[in-house]
């Protein structure tokens, strides 16, 4: 999900803070994971923030992200946006939910689109959760342009029309070789082009 969002935002030039929620509810193995998923992303060039919009901590690092812009808030169900929310903007009053037992993900909150203006200056749009997330009007020659580290290693590659899949000197296969380029970010990149060749895109109107 992270993947697909962050090339649509480049597609776009929109930027992008991720923000990891929770922080203060993690075991060892989800920690490891939060290291590992802020080190791949710092190392490509984005911003990375640790929060708990449930105890406030790292919330002060947030706050000029959002100041004098209007902000989208974007991610899975029962990520915490709402949460996230109700600290930020103490009289929005969003309803928030437990994560639902019988599924294990989030359970939608926020049924539809809402703009809030935060105390200090700037806007929060809340949008639904995002249970799955397509792309549209994307040529699959363009999705590596849409990834930053991949774009990069693209300009070594042998053959300037190269697909970063089987072709020989091709660079991005050799950093990934290397472990210069992250697996999970590889794996994104073929997903949205598997997601082309099954016809999963449409086309933008």
């Amino acid at each position: 999900f992270i993947d697909r969002f962050l090339a649509s935002a480049e597609a776009y030039r929109v930027p992008v803070v991720l923000v990891f929620n929770k922080i203060d509810d993690l075991n060892a193995g989800e920690r490891a994971t939060l290291d590992y998923l802020t080190w791949v992303y710092r190392d490509v060039g984005y911003e990375v923030l640790h929060l708990s919009a449930a105890t406030g901590e790292g919330l002060s690092e947030l706050l000029p992200q959002l100041s004098d812009r209007i902000t989208l808030l974007a991610g899975h169900s029962g990520v915490g946006k709402s949460t996230l929310l109700n600290r930020l903007i103490p009289d929005a009053h969003v309803r928030t939910a437990e994560i639902s037992e019988s599924h294990g993900t989030g359970m939608h909150t926020t049924t539809f689109s809402q703009l809030f203006d935060l105390p200090d200056g700037g806007s929060l749009i809340d949008i639904p959760g995002i249970k799955g997330f397509g792309t549209f009007d994307m040529e699959p020659e363009e999705i590596a342009h849409y990834f930053r580290d991949i774009f990069a290693l693209g300009h070594d590659c042998r053959f300037s029309n190269c697909t970063h899949t089987h072709e020989p000197g091709c660079a991005v296969l050799a950093a990934l070789e290397d472990h210069r380029l992250a697996p999970s970010r590889y794996t994104s990149y073929l997903s949205m082009l598997d997601d082309h060749d099954e016809d999963k895109y449409r086309p933008a109107y």
